[in-house]
């Protein structure tokens, strides 16, 4: 981006936004602001927030639409499962304008994390493949959550989270944290529709 001689003479503050994808692989819109006082430059306005929810409640059981099955990835992945999840976050992440790492260096840095789980890692299925994934921690944190362009607004992704709170509750957990961009406002207001709090906003 180049800018003009306006900015060096007149304090000048713009802001812009840009696409591109976020924490779980989804587009997000982040804005950014370029101040020219005292000389200018371009700097970030970002936030991420840590978002929780509460397990000791009553937790909404998962509704899949039809034709669509859950299933775990497990100790033994069936590699089609494997490459179809991979494939469902990086149609995510290319929509948003970035990019997800390419499949063998993502499948290996993933097993190699202390933090992963086989049976953490929660998919939906219908007769073409992988239509969504979430992939969680063994923190009772969810890494991921993509759902595939054809299976938007289908509830999959509410299906996904609901699954994954009742599994971590089965593991006795008291609570299941994620983090989002501050600019995604339509994933706050589906994290909060499966009754998520804000608990921590942190520059990002």
């Amino acid at each position: 981006m180049r800018l003009s001689g306006v900015l060096r003479t007149a304090p000048l503050h713009l802001y812009y936004t840009m696409r591109v994808a976020d924490a779980h692989g989804l587009g997000r819109c982040e804005k950014y602001w370029i101040s020219a006082s005292s000389g200018g430059g371009v700097m970030a306005q970002s936030y991420i927030l840590r978002m929780r929810k509460d397990l000791t409640g009553i937790i909404e059981q998962p509704l899949l639409p039809a034709g669509v099955g859950l299933k775990k990835l497990g100790p033994n992945p069936n590699m089609a499962l494997v490459k179809g999840m991979h494939g469902v976050l990086e149609a995510g992440y290319w929509e948003g304008g970035g990019g997800a790492p390419i499949f063998p260096q993502w499948w290996k840095a993933l097993r190699k994390d202390y933090e992963f789980d086989p049976a953490l890692v929660l998919l939906a299925v219908d007769a073409d493949g992988v239509v969504g994934m979430a992939q969680c921690w063994k923190s009772a944190f969810v890494k991921d959550l993509a759902v595939h362009p054809r299976a938007r607004r289908s509830g999959v992704g509410r299906a996904l989270m609901l699954a994954v709170f009742h599994e971590f509750a089965g593991r006795s957990a008291t609570h299941v944290d994620l983090r989002t961009r501050e600019e995604n406002s339509n994933a706050h207001a589906f994290y909060r529709s499966l009754g998520m709090t804000l608990v921590a906003r942190d520059p990002g």
